[in-house]
């Protein structure tokens, strides 16, 4: 059990960063400039870590189990220009810069289809 209180968690300046029972976060990959968001996906300490490191976007992944640098084959970096940390700091949004698509299918966000009744139909970019 962490002995960080939910006050020093919530409203204190210090970066409390809390990881579920599997270690990670969830992370939100947004537009810089748009506030499009881009992809979800999760981090572990490591990418973590990696990530304020290089300002290049780290994740953790879960089919895998291991750590991925966003871009790393495709070439699709994601340049992190800022870290939001939600109120109980088990949650980031990274405001970042895309070098190329951000979604594995080569669409510019993962979000490129929207639910109408039980169909998905794709959105125009």
């Amino acid at each position: 059990m962490s002995d960080v209180t939910k006050a020093e968690r919530e409203l204190g300046r210090n970066f409390l960063p809390r990881f579920d029972a599997q270690g990670l976060l969830i992370a939100i990959a947004q537009h810089a400039e748009t506030r499009e968001i881009l992809m979800v996906a999760y981090m572990d300490a490591e990418a973590l870590a990696k990530t304020r490191a290089s300002g290049l976007a780290h994740f953790h992944s879960r089919s895998r189990g291991k750590l991925w640098l966003k871009g790393e084959t495709s070439g699709h970096f994601l340049r992190v220009q800022s870290i939001m940390v939600d109120c109980d700091q088990d949650a980031l949004i990274l405001n970042v810069l895309p070098e190329g698509p951000a979604c594995h299918t080569g669409a510019p966000s993962c979000f490129y289809r929207v639910l109408d009744g039980d169909v998905l139909e794709r959105v125009a970019e």
